[in-house]
């Protein structure tokens, strides 16, 4: 921590385990992502649980820096096709929905980015970039000793990652502050 004191006790393992986690993914990484989506014609996320609100909220920061951003899922999500990017999330890895998510967009002729714990399970094999972010989940969960449970420190990293992403895309567009602020909406 750099300007603040140190949190005490579970806070700081706490703490110490996001950040760890974040920092398992290289910068060069992040901007491999940032000019994949900038590539893309347009974007759609998909994460079950607790990963799909960090991805969810990934698909509104784009959407506030211009891209054409859906999640999946959602009734507003156009069908996706050659020069689209599926972006999908499985920190354990191996869930039903994920894989079959990855096979229509892999028919489709989308590209595929994979966010995963575990990159040697499916859908892993079938995505154009996998990017693994190291921390627990529940695949791996059992006798753990870190202080947050089952695959928290993945889904916060992941929340953090995806504004971290989406700064590089905004850095990218060139565009001020008030053009992201401008397609924020004022239905709150």
């Amino acid at each position: 921590m750099t300007t603040y004191d140190r949190p005490p006790g579970d806070a700081a393992r706490a703490v110490d385990e996001i950040a760890a986690a974040v920092g398992s993914v290289p910068e060069a990484e992040l901007d491999a992502i940032a000019e994949e989506l900038l590539a893309a014609r347009r974007i759609a996320c998909y994460a079950p649980g607790r990963e799909g609100l960090a991805l969810r909220g990934l698909v509104m920061r784009l959407f506030h820096a211009g891209l054409d951003a859906h999640y999946a899922g959602e009734m507003t999500c156009p069908a996706v096709g050659k020069g689209d990017v599926v972006v999908l999330s499985c920190g354990p890895g191996r869930l039903s929905t994920v894989e079959a998510l990855a096979g229509v967009a892999v028919r489709a002729g989308a590209r595929m980015l994979y966010l995963t714990a575990q990159p040697r399970n499916p859908p892993a094999g079938r995505a154009d970039r996998v990017v693994r972010i190291r921390a627990q989940t529940m695949a791996d969960d059992r006798d753990s000793t870190a202080v947050l449970p089952m695959g928290s420190a993945y889904e916060i990293a992941l929340f953090v990652l995806a504004d971290l992403i989406t700064n590089r895309v905004r850095a990218h567009r060139s565009e001020p502050a008030e053009m992201s602020r401008s397609r924020h909406t004022n239905l709150e």
